[in-house]
């Protein structure tokens, strides 16, 4: 075995498979590869982003983001476009998702959570932004697909700035 040989994650496990879709997640996000982030969801899921931390009523609460497959694409639209200044000057990214620990495990559904750090660049100025993540994913025989993604920010009941960018 050689270094190269040893899995980012334990693929054999629930948790283990989730992990390495989350990294995967991640690592499109920094790439702004979005079309290929779209292409994770499933059909029914929803990205969302509460400003209030401790909220689960998404639907009835005031959110930074809580987009349907409708709104993900029309965000993806936007971001890809050309047409959206904070797209074509959007901050290069850096994520890391680490601290999992499983939520729970619902016949093909997987909820994770996890911590993330962003560190965003744009114009010589780098911010950070921290958050706790949930993520379902739907564990398929054919791959995986996101079913929920919540990003509860640290700071998300302060005014934000400079979020041209998915989290």
């Amino acid at each position: 075995m050689t270094d190269m040989d040893i899995p980012v994650a334990d693929m054999t496990t629930p948790l283990g498979r989730a992990i390495a879709f989350i990294w995967r997640e991640a690592e499109l996000l920094d790439n702004k590869d979005y079309d290929a982030w779209g292409a994770l969801w499933a059909e029914d899921g929803h990205y969302v982003v509460p400003i209030d931390p401790d909220t689960d009523d998404f639907e009835s609460q005031l959110n930074y983001a809580y987009d349907d497959a409708r709104m993900r694409r029309l965000r993806i639209e936007r971001f890809t476009s050309g047409h959206s200044m904070s797209a074509a000057d959007s901050a290069r990214t850096i994520r890391t998702v680490s601290r999992f620990s499983l939520v729970g495990i619902d016949n093909d559904l997987v909820e994770v959570r996890s911590a993330q750090l962003l560190a965003a660049h744009k114009r010589g100025t780098t911010t950070l932004f921290a958050a706790n993540l949930t993520h379902r994913v739907r564990l398929l025989p054919g791959g995986a697909l996101l079913d929920r993604k919540v990003v509860r920010l640290i700071n998300s009941q302060e005014a934000l700035n400079a979020l041209g960018f998915l989290l």
